[in-house]
């Protein structure tokens, strides 16, 4: 519940600002213990937060000593467009604070759409299903996360990392930029606020400087510039693939991480991101995966366990969204991988989600190792 309680500060706390429907965003800081919130005109999705009728009530799960303190004013959410560079946020879905880096125009292949013949991705041997899938322009963003919000960020396994392989002649070696995240246009929830810094993160002062006569007020340094350049292929985000299956929706988005000789033979890396969402009101769990990887070398590897990265996430209506990572090898240049989750409803019953098929493409032009953040 800690993140929906953090969505619920963030978001449920909004109050009126002036006559133009502006809001005061407010987070916790120490105090007496218990405070009073109040109940906005916004809904999250996240959260099924709305208002007509402000209503008061007590939040009596938060820590002792914490109140709340005005950090910035939310925005108008652009419907058209992109953001900017140093455009601060809050995430609709997982609440954290964060701020923009760069934008991705990425191909959201989306299964629950019917397309037209021309213009579609088909589905790889063995996969379920025939539906060719058309691919449609979509804007994500690199962020940055602010640390004060990691500890509360429950309905991920853990808070989002870009990861690289290791510099060295150890294959299987990775190494991580903590706090480093992609983000949907549709999930950013603008706002601005007076702060020089308003984002606490290790990169955020080599990235970015104030300039308060920009809009948004933080611009990019020549170190973010350079490091975007120089680790643009590990970086990329290039496809993204959503699937639903009864009120489950799956979204995977895979990014190649390199390629490493082991005993005589190259190994390909990937990484790769995965959203669960309850688009409806029935409470249900993840029990199980079940997963096939095909390699181009002409290898079917079937994978099956309980869970996924160790949890059996609940997904409810207050609790809507799991997001995990993990990584997959293979001694051939490209490959396919597609799969199920095994649900379980309150009643002991159970379905399967479908886990929409996902191409595995090395770059064909391998450029140096990924240059991590260091300056």
């Amino acid at each position: 519940m800690a993140a929906c309680a953090l969505r619920r500060v963030l978001l449920s706390t909004v109050s009126k600002y002036n006559k133009k429907h502006a809001h005061r965003i407010l987070s916790a800081v120490d105090s007496s213990s218990g405070f009073e919130v109040y109940r906005p005109r916004l809904q999250c999705r996240a959260c099924g937060l709305a208002g007509g009728v402000q209503q008061r009530r007590f939040m009596s799960s938060r820590p002792e000593g914490k109140i709340l303190e005005t950090v910035g004013v939310f925005e108008a959410v652009k419907q058209h467009g992109k953001y900017e560079t140093g455009q601060l946020f809050l995430h609709s879905v997982f609440g954290y604070r964060g701020i923009v880096l760069f934008p991705w125009h990425a191909r959201l292949y989306d299964r629950d759409i019917t397309p037209p013949i021309s213009d579609s991705k088909p589905d790889p041997p063995g996969a379920h299903g025939s539906k060719e899938v058309k691919g449609k322009t979509h804007t994500y963003y690199q962020v940055l996360i602010d640390t004060r919000d990691c500890p509360h960020i429950s309905q991920r396994s853990q808070t989002e990392a870009v990861t690289f392989l290791a510099n060295h002649d150890d294959s299987r070696a990775l190494y991580a930029i903590p706090g480093l995240d992609y983000v949907s246009h549709e999930d950013i929830l603008p706002y601005n606020s007076t702060e020089q810094a308003p984002i606490q993160h290790e990169l955020f002062e080599r990235f970015l400087m104030y300039n308060p006569a920009k809009s948004p007020p933080f611009t990019a340094r020549d170190t973010l510039k350079a490091w975007q350049e120089k680790n643009h292929p590990w970086l990329e985000l290039s496809d993204v693939h959503r699937e639903t299956t009864e009120n489950i929706r799956v979204t995977v988005i895979p990014f190649y991480m390199g390629m490493r000789e082991a005993q005589n033979s190259h190994v390909y890396w990937w990484r790769y991101c995965i959203r669960l969402e309850n688009m409806g009101n029935e409470v249900v769990q993840l029990r199980e995966r079940h997963w096939r990887i095909f390699s181009l070398s002409g290898t079917l590897e079937t994978v099956r366990g309980r869970g996924v990265v160790g949890r059996e996430p609940v997904l409810s209506k207050e609790q809507p969204a799991f997001q995990y990572s993990s990584h997959v090898s293979l001694q051939a240049p490209s490959g396919h991988m597609w799969g199920t989750f095994r649900i379980e409803r309150t009643d002991g019953s159970h379905f399967d989600v479908r886990i929409p098929p996902f191409s595995l493409e090395s770059n064909k032009d391998d450029k140096a190792p990924p240059a991590g953040y260091t300056f």
